[in-house]
């Protein structure tokens, strides 16, 4: 009796460490995750092709997902307007040079010509109403004639020196032209023409939009024969040589990557193939992006930070928004 109750104790006893072990194992693998794993995808540069001018689209010489090189002409947009305001500007610019060449050529030859005339018909008229006034200045110191007369013909005299004092101006004027101050303005003048061709022109070039990067049109926007605005966007080009990888890491985390640090990846879209990362820029995300503490103990919030990296190899069929997985527990 006694010894089949010691078996039973043994028994319990073994059950109950057997139960105690398993449920700590149970716990263990349960607890502790075997792979931690740090999931990004990839970026790459994307510039917006857009022009200054409003109008109608004309022509589109690219499909989305066609490679283009930089310089590669990829829309034609047709806007009258520009056309209109370039043949405005340049009768702006034929008047200028007109008033120009008026001021700088000076006066006409008939025109100087018809000062000299009224300067000789004045100065001979200056010489006679001399000679009367010399006459009459005699006459009227002997008292043949009265004051009233006399002062009529020294009024008239005086008028003759004014006059010829005019035409003098007159002349001098038309001999010199137009005055320093009026060639400089008349020249300015052109100068603000040639300006607002020169803008026409600028604008001009705008209905032509050519490729300002090499890359693989990724989007196109409106249909041949709709509207666009000014600014408005036509098509994204993406350049697939300058293209990065983005994670978003819990800073609890962050402590086996470094600036410099290589971390090894797969990429489930192309059959899980392993690359080779560089990290080269780790920031911090906004308060929004932070994991709150749950606990009142024991756990703290964490914040999460956007860490960049180049794949070490070029890959043409690498594409934006592909997955990368990173195995956070094999980082060295």
């Amino acid at each position: 009796m006694k010894k089949k109750e010691s078996k039973t104790l043994v028994m319990g006893f073994i059950v109950l460490i057997s139960s105690v072990i398993v449920i700590g194992l149970l716990g263990y693998f349960i607890l502790t995750p075997s792979h931690i794993i740090l999931q990004g995808e990839f970026e790459a540069n994307e510039v917006r092709v857009s022009g200054k001018l409003p109008g109608r689209i004309l022509e589109l010489r690219a499909k989305e997902g066609e490679r283009v090189t930089k310089g590669d002409t990829l829309v034609i947009i047709d806007s009258p307007e520009i056309y209109a305001k370039l043949d405005q500007a340049q009768a702006a610019e034929d008047g200028a040079k007109a008033i120009s060449m008026k001021a700088q050529k000076g006066t006409r030859k008939e025109q100087i010509a018809g000062a000299l005339d009224q300067l000789e018909m004045a100065e001979a008229g200056e010489s006679l109403a001399k000679k009367t006034y010399d006459r009459m200045s005699n006459l009227h110191k002997k008292g043949v004639i009265s004051s009233q007369k006399f002062d009529e013909v020294e009024t008239q005299y005086k008028a003759a020196v004014s006059k010829a004092k005019a035409a003098r101006s007159q002349y001098e004027m038309a001999l010199n032209g137009a005055q320093a101050e009026d060639k400089l303005a008349a020249k300015a003048q052109v100068n603000r023409a040639k300006g607002a061709v020169s803008e026409a022109y600028s604008y001009l070039s705008e209905t032509t939009l050519i490729a300002p990067i090499s890359g693989e049109i990724s989007d196109i926007f409106p249909k041949v024969g709709e509207l666009v605005g000014s600014g408005s966007p036509i098509m994204n080009i993406v350049d697939m040589d300058d293209a990065w990888v983005t994670f978003n890491v819990r800073e609890d985390l962050l402590n086996k990557i470094k600036i410099g640090s290589e971390l090894s990846a797969k990429v489930p879209a192309l059959g899980n193939k392993e690359i080779k990362i560089k990290v080269n820029y780790i920031k911090v995300l906004g308060t929004y992006a932070t994991w709150k503490a749950t606990k009142l103990t024991d756990e703290y919030d964490t914040r999460t930070f956007e860490v960049r990296g180049i794949p070490m190899t070029k890959d043409k069929d690498f594409r934006p928004g592909m997955s990368v997985v990173v195995n956070w527990t094999k980082i060295k």
